[in-house]
């Protein structure tokens, strides 16, 4: 992995793979995007034991476990990557500038890209219903120009695509 501290690139595919290869760690990303914004560490480790308990209430022991891995390993890791911003005297973690970047690979945040994906196929269809009825002589539709339609169509989705892209 990685050794920078200031992480200003995007992650690697493989860094992303490779951070949300251990469940703890996809734990801390999950939660924190459930909670969007700022989270203790506490509440991170509570949480993360009661997933990993089969008895109720959780064990001390793996309470404290589980708070000392994510406070030597996970969230150090987490924050080299830019994933996460800790602060170590509040005991808070929140989205870093990477956050997004491995977010989209867990299942369940995949919405914006379904969004765009639902768009272009909506403007796709309204251009082709367009033109087929314009093309039918429908005495409104039949006055646009079948090639301007198709035309405006492919500019919004292309427009649609570059906003993605850059966004």
């Amino acid at each position: 992995m990685s050794v920078q501290t200031n992480r200003t690139e995007s992650l690697a595919e493989s860094d992303v793979f490779h951070i949300l290869g251990n469940d703890r760690r996809r734990s801390i990303v999950q939660l924190l995007a459930a909670e969007a914004g700022q989270v203790d560490v506490s509440d991170i480790a509570s949480e993360i034991a009661a997933n990993e308990s089969d008895t109720t209430p959780v064990p001390n022991n793996l309470y404290k476990s589980v708070y000392v891995s994510l406070q030597q390993t996970h969230l150090p890791q987490l924050q080299e990557d830019a994933v996460i911003e800790y602060d170590s005297d509040a005991k808070t973690i929140q989205p870093g500038p990477n956050f997004d970047d491995v977010l989209q690979y867990i299942d369940g945040h995949k919405e914006q890209q379904s969004t765009a994906l639902t768009l272009h196929l909506a403007l796709c269809v309204l251009g082709l219903v367009v033109i087929a009825l314009a093309g039918l002589g429908i005495p409104l539709l039949s006055s646009i120009d079948p090639v301007l339609s198709s035309v405006l169509v492919l500019l919004a989705v292309a427009a649609s695509s570059l906003y993605r892209l850059l966004g």
